[in-house]
């Protein structure tokens, strides 16, 4: 018959499975996983995988501690994003996904009064769209309103909102070849046609309707990215879709 693991040999697990997970374990890893004792249960066994060299320690993110444990080639990939690429890459994510480190290692950006309503939350339905790795998008399923979160300054700023619009293309032309659709009404609780991605989505193939904007066609760019996805990102991404889908 199995033996049930002690204490010691939970921890070690634990803290591997975390590792292979996220790559890099911080302190707010362990509370977005919700670890009984929390960060002090792992760090044993996190210390002694890092002194017989397996591991590294050091403070990989800034502003996330000095208690910062990671295997080497994410220390290698973190090293790597220290330079944005020429042209912004965009992701669309459930936002309960672990890829996804806002409202567990990150705080959600601050809202404004008028957005109390439709606060942001790790929720079954959600979904988020990084830019960079930045926040750029959140929405909820069946909900047309969304929040956008774009940088102050251009060329920044149209290049965020140019992947950005890109990227809501890509999940329009899924949906259309579910035979639903997607609409976008309201940007951040204003008529999303007043927003300064509206231009962004007309150029990526939307048209601003009576109802707010919708996918008028699947275009080229569009379709060949969603060849590319995976099948899983493509589950991922319906279950965590929170633009509104129409029948």
């Amino acid at each position: 018959m199995p033996v049930a693991p002690n204490a010691t040999e939970w921890s070690a697990n634990l803290a591997q499975q975390l590792l292979l997970r996220y790559g890099i374990v911080v302190r707010e890893t362990a509370l977005a996983e919700n670890i009984p004792g929390g960060y002090q249960t792992i760090y044993p066994a996190l210390k002694l995988m890092e002194e017989s060299g397996r591991i590294r320690r050091g403070m990989f993110v800034a502003a996330l501690g000095a208690s910062q444990f990671a295997v080497p080639a994410a220390v290698e990939s973190v090293r790597s994003l220290r330079v944005d690429p020429a042209a912004p890459e965009a992701i669309f994510l459930a936002a309960s996904d672990p890829a996804n480190p806002y409202g567990t290692v990150l705080p959600w950006p601050r809202q404004d009064a008028s957005s109390e309503k439709s606060s942001m939350a790790r929720v079954r339905g959600a979904s988020v769209i990084l830019v960079n790795g930045r926040l750029a998008a959140f929405s909820r399923r069946r909900n047309a309103a969304v929040r956008i979160f774009l940088p102050d300054a251009d060329p920044e700023r149209a290049a965020f909102s140019r992947a950005l619009a890109n990227k809501f293309t890509e999940v329009a032309a899924r949906r259309q070849r579910r035979g639903s659709g997607l609409l976008i009404d309201a940007i951040n609780g204003a008529p999303a046609c007043e927003h300064f991605l509206a231009p962004f989505l007309e150029d990526f193939g939307f048209a601003d309707t009576a109802l707010g904007f919708q996918m008028r066609r699947v275009t080229s760019i569009a379709a060949e990215n969603d060849e590319a996805e995976s099948p899983d990102f493509e589950d991922d991404a319906d279950a965590g879709a929170g633009i509104s889908e129409m029948a």
